[in-house]
């Protein structure tokens, strides 16, 4: 076949690849006849385009030589010269701002040992809805019937763990996970992964530390200029250790010998991935439409969910503190008095009200008292690690403290007094109050605060020249 004659055919950007034969695998990919458009598109001036050329095509070239080497395209290169089977994909690369639609089709070949196959790729800066559901029948409808009890959840976490067992199955998959990466504060979080029956479940939390962050920021490269990095054998796995040894260390000691790994991205910002392991390698492609198109969707209810949780913190969080503001105090104090969450818990209330505030603020201005009030916070925070805490006004903190017992009250009450000289001008007055049932929270925040101002009577007597005018 004259294969140039066959490419000037072509409107559309179009190569003829050829791809070697080595037993069950592959050798050399090359690139045997370009059309104008293909040479116009490896040979443009335009950098943001995944082009490596700044030469002119030369005919049977490893095609490495004009854009990056990526084993996903190798890997569809070698089913379609190969195995002889039609291929088409919508995708987007991860280091590129437009989106891929591609189409590989066999082509004959009188060579045992050598396998053609077309290469035709259009290029869009915007997403295409229409083509990215030209996805197989069966894999569309598996996705989406479960990705959409997303829509309207009342409970986030709860379904995104039951959408991660539903794409592990889908999948095949001994292992799924979903990964949520914040950049900013160099931090991961699983938000749901699921295993296989027989797959001993191994504890995630160790994802969370600084290691694996500088971990999952190196996956960015090993992807490259693709959407996606699988690894089905020893070959592909032996690529990962070549780039990233850690990580190959790490997939080795937990047993995993094939990967498929998708970034989640929305508005043009990386959220976190997704990844199955341990799955059937014949059902491949399945698994790469599968999470292609389950990452779509994931990440835009994923960006949803956290743009909603940032304006929930906004509206329950204390900017200056970082602790829960009184509207958040007010709500919760309503719905333990209604008996709606804690009703016959025990429950002790604190109340802690800053001294010297308004001195600090006439004489030292008011970054000085809002570097006051901050570590004021912060010496609650280490007291009270993981219970609730409250700027309930100006200068006045409330902390709940849900199954408490009087004598881890009073405990938790003197930590405050022998903690303040850790923070300079921190001094505070309180009070603190028992309720056996947490719904009688209201009589006991009204015993507690008595109690603090009590307590703040002992503490001017002492310190006269310090009492704050009531004017």
């Amino acid at each position: 076949m004259d294969f140039q004659k066959f490419v000037d055919g072509i409107k559309s950007m179009t190569c003829v690849i050829s791809v070697e034969k080595n037993g069950n695998t592959y050798g050399k990919i090359r690139i045997v006849a370009v059309n104008q458009a293909f040479v116009d598109s490896v040979e443009n001036l335009d950098r943001s385009l995944p082009v490596t050329s700044v030469g002119k095509f030369i005919p049977n070239s490893e095609y490495q030589k004009y854009f990056p080497k990526d084993a996903n395209f190798e890997d569809s290169c070698y089913r379609c010269a190969i195995l002889k089977h039609p291929i088409h994909n919508y995708v987007h690369p991860e280091k590129y701002d437009f989106w891929y639609n591609l189409f590989m089709l066999p082509l004959a070949s009188g060579d045992e040992n050598v396998g053609y196959c077309t290469y035709t790729r259009e290029i869009s800066r915007e997403t295409n809805a229409a083509k990215m559901t030209q996805t197989s029948y069966e894999t569309a409808s598996a996705v989406l019937n479960t990705c959409i009890k997303l829509r309207g959840t009342t409970d986030f976490d709860k379904t995104i763990q039951e959408v991660m067992d539903d794409i592990r199955k889908i999948c095949n998959a001994r292992h799924c996970c979903l990964l949520q990466v914040d950049f900013n504060n160099r931090k991961c979080r699983v938000l749901a992964d699921a295993y296989s029956g027989t797959a001993e479940r191994r504890p995630m939390k160790h994802w969370e530390d600084e290691e694996h962050f500088e971990l999952v920021n190196s996956w960015a490269e090993i992807i490259g200029g693709g959407n996606s990095l699988i690894a089905m054998n020893q070959r592909d796995m032996e690529r990962i250790r070549e780039v990233n040894p850690n990580w190959h260390a790490s997939l080795m000691k937990a047993g995993v010998d094939s990967i498929v790994l998708f970034p989640l991205k929305a508005r043009g910002e990386l959220l976190g991935y997704i990844w199955a392991t341990n799955f059937e390698v014949n059902g491949k492609s399945n698994i790469k439409e599968t999470l292609e198109l389950t990452t779509f969707f994931l990440a835009s209810e994923i960006s949803s969910y956290q743009m909603f949780d940032r304006l929930r913190i906004l509206s329950t969080m204390d900017m200056l503190t970082g602790v829960y503001n009184r509207n958040e105090m007010n709500n919760r104090v309503d719905r333990l008095s209604d008996g709606v969450e804690g009703s016959s818990k025990p429950i002790g209330v604190v109340f802690a009200d800053l001294n010297g505030l308004k001195r600090v603020n006439d004489t030292e201005g008011h970054l000085a008292g809002d570097l006051l009030l901050k570590n004021a916070a912060m010496l609650l925070q280490n007291v009270f690690v993981g219970n609730e805490i409250y700027r309930a006004g100006g200068d006045e903190f409330m902390v709940l403290i849900e199954d408490a017992t009087p004598q881890v009250l009073e405990w938790q009450a003197e930590r405050i007094k022998k903690q303040e000289g850790a923070y300079k001008d921190v001094s505070f007055s309180v009070g603190y109050c028992y309720e056996a049932d947490g719904r009688n929270v209201r009589r006991a925040l009204k015993i507690a605060d008595q109690r603090m101002y009590a307590d703040k009577e002992k503490y001017y007597a002492l310190y006269p020249e310090l009492r704050r005018s009531i004017l």
